[in-house]
Parts: structure tokens; sequence; C-alpha cells
């Protein structure tokens, strides 16, 4: 549909992936502001049962672009794909998840389409009737509101936890679904996937932990750990940390949280002896609620979160475990 806003779904093992529904949450936003209909975009081969189920949240339809080509993940046919579904339907603003897959393939896509890309949004507003996109530079130092010059379409891409899935509203009804008709008979594809692998054997995807408790340098040393991993089973979550503690391999790099780790946006959030460097606040502060654990008064992670304990980690951890277990009854 001319002028409508698309939100497009990432797909996982031919299952939605968790970022896709926080896009759709914040086309919902985009859409509610500028009064354009939003729509969901579903890519790849056998892509209709994952359309289903992008179907019951709030939107217009869905338009499924499936073909054999778009299995496995390659970035020229995904590229040709929505190029050319975006030129046959014509919509103002096209919505990413800010994913490895899709910086590898978007930019891409802009070039193909001359168009505007601003990535790595944090929120959006409107002002005067036009969009203004908030993105952090400098390693979330600043924030920067950008504003499309031209005419679309417009590409952008939201960061990880910026929105959360559960605010995906869900429709009255499901969703029409329609097949876009694309030809990628003409495409060539230029990368040949011999295999796919994970950098960590049995990787923890922190974000979809809806708790997590991270753990700092204020630990002290390896075998400390065990008191923050008693908490973590306590509250039935992950076990996460900040840089200095994976750097040091008392935790595996998979466990890292931050600008050069995992982004996450979990229901509780607790830091126990993190102090809050802004490397570690931009992969954590879109959680729901943060509980900061930490004998320094002054410590910046206290101006993120909602919950604070100024005390000794070693006193206070036991108790809120002890407390914890005695709650639920483990």
């Amino acid at each position: 549909m001319a002028g409508a806003i698309w939100a497009v779904t990432q797909l996982e093992q031919g299952e939605p992936k968790g970022v896709s529904y926080e896009t759709i949450a914040a086309g919902q936003k985009l859409a509610a502001a500028l009064g354009k209909p939003l729509e969901s975009v579903v890519l790849g081969a056998g892509a209709r049962t994952a359309a289903a189920k992008v179907a019951a949240r709030k939107v217009e339809r869905v338009r499924v672009v499936d073909d054999p080509k778009l299995d496995p993940y390659t970035p020229d046919p995904y590229t040709a794909a929505l190029r050319l579904a975006v030129e046959a339907e014509t919509p103002d603003y096209v919505l990413f998840p800010h994913t490895y897959q899709v910086r590898d393939w978007v930019p891409r896509l802009a070039a193909a389409l001359d168009a505007g890309f601003v990535s790595d949004v944090i929120d959006v507003r409107a002002d005067g009737g036009e969009p203004v996109f908030v993105r952090q530079p400098f390693q979330g130092k600043l924030n920067a509101d950008c504003v499309f010059a031209g005419a679309g379409p417009r590409l952008v891409s939201f960061q990880a936890g910026a929105f959360l899935a559960d605010d995906a509203q869900k429709g009255e009804s499901p969703a029409e679904i329609v097949d876009q008709a694309i030809d990628l008979s003409g495409v060539e594809v230029r990368t040949q996937v011999l295999d796919t692998f994970q950098e960590v054997e049995n990787k923890v995807d922190l974000s979809r932990a809806d708790v997590i408790v991270a753990v700092g340098r204020g630990i002290g040393k390896q075998e400390n750990l065990g008191l923050v991993e008693e908490l973590a089973a306590a509250l039935g979550g992950q076990l996460a940390a900040s840089r200095p503690v994976c750097d040091n391999e008392w935790l595996p790099m998979d466990r890292q949280i931050g600008s050069s780790g995992q982004t996450v946006a979990p229901r509780l959030y607790l830091a126990v002896g993190i102090s809050g460097a802004i490397q570690h606040l931009v992969g954590m502060k879109n959680s729901g609620t943060i509980v900061a654990i930490n004998k320094d008064a002054n410590a910046p992670i206290f101006s993120v979160a909602d919950y604070g304990i100024v005390g000794d980690l070693f006193e206070v951890v036991p108790a809120l475990t002890a407390k914890v277990k005695e709650t639920r009854g483990v």
C-alpha cells in the first residue's frame, strides 16, 4: 500500500525472531503518530507459517515474500526481493530490527533504492507531524535526533530492547495475509553458505531472558560467582556479566552485556557489583525493572536503576537470595 509503514520480520529457523515483534511495537507507535497504516513483511522460503503468527498482531496486513532463493539467507536475494516489493507498493517507511543480518543487507537495499537509512534507533517521536528518530552515537554518550530529507522510502532499524516485544499490540482478529509477487529468477546468488555455526557452543541468547542477574568486577574473584549464580537460579533467571568479568575469563563472552556484548531488555535486570560504565548501560538500560546493588552510592548504575541498594553485595545478595527462596518456596 502506497504511503504505508512496513515492519520487516526476520526469521530464525522458520520462526519470527523476538526482535521482530519489537519492530512491530515501534511501527505501531510510528503509525499512530503519523496516522498511517502499518503492514508487516515476512521474507523467507516457506514464510507463510511464520506470517500466521505475525498476523495476530495489530497490523493492516501481512505481506509474504516467499522464494526458494531466500533460504538460506544471503544478501543478494534478500536485497532484490525487498527492493522489488518496495518499488511495487511504495511504502513511506520500512522498519527493521537492528540485527547482524540487517546490518549486512539493508545498507545494500538503501543504496539500490537510493533511500536514506537511519540505523540503531532507540526511540521515535512526532514533531510537527514529522517523525524524529533518536539514536545514540559515541557508544551511547549522546542522543542524536535524526530526520529524513526528501521523499521516501525511508529505512530505519531499531536497537534490540528499544521497544518491548510484549508492547506489540494484538489485533481483534487476524490480519489479512497476502502473497507479494516477486520474480528472483534473474538474481545471481553470489554467496554460497557452506555451514552455519555458533561462536560459542551452547551459546546463551540473553535477549530472550525474562530475568537477568548480571555481575561486575565488585564480585572480586571468580570463586565468588557462586553467590550470584544462586540468586539467578532462585529467580529462575540467566547469569550475565559486565565486560571486566568476561575479559578475566570468569564467565564466557556470550554472557557479556554491553556495547561489545549483547543488548537485552528483560522484565527484571539485577546489576550486582556493576559500577555502570556507559558501555554497559547501553546494553541494558531499556530493561523493564532495574535493580542495582553497589557499595558506592555515586555509582553511575544508580542513574538508570528503578531500585537501588547501597551496601556490600556479600551481605545483600545472600539475604536477597534467602528471601526469594522463601517467597517462591524453592
